[in-house]
């Protein structure tokens, strides 16, 4: 029977939620004592496993799109010259 935990419980306590997750446990997560969220681990079966895997079933779903234009290899973004105190200046602007 997985563990339950209120929303207010989960969020105090998610780092130990993922880790009991990792230990192949699962986890309910209730909103007012109704189900709401399941946390459960995931198959390593199903996982790709490689860079190029993940990309292809990332596009398959349409979460990434192709680029508009092809990259540029070339380009170069150029850095500027470090300046000291960048963290007092960052303060003082805030106050």
């Amino acid at each position: 029977m997985p563990d339950e935990y209120s929303l207010y419980e989960a969020k105090a306590k998610l780092s130990a939620l993922v880790k009991q997750v990792r230990e192949g446990r699962t986890v309910i997560i209730t909103v007012h004592g109704q189900p709401a969220a399941e946390l459960r681990p995931i198959d390593p079966a199903t996982r790709p496993h490689t860079l190029e895997e993940r990309v292809a079933e990332l596009s398959s779903r349409g979460v990434l799109l192709p680029p508009k234009r092809p990259a540029r290899s070339d380009t170069v973004y150029p850095v500027g010259p470090r300046k000291a105190g960048a963290l007092r200046r960052f303060l003082d602007e805030r106050e």
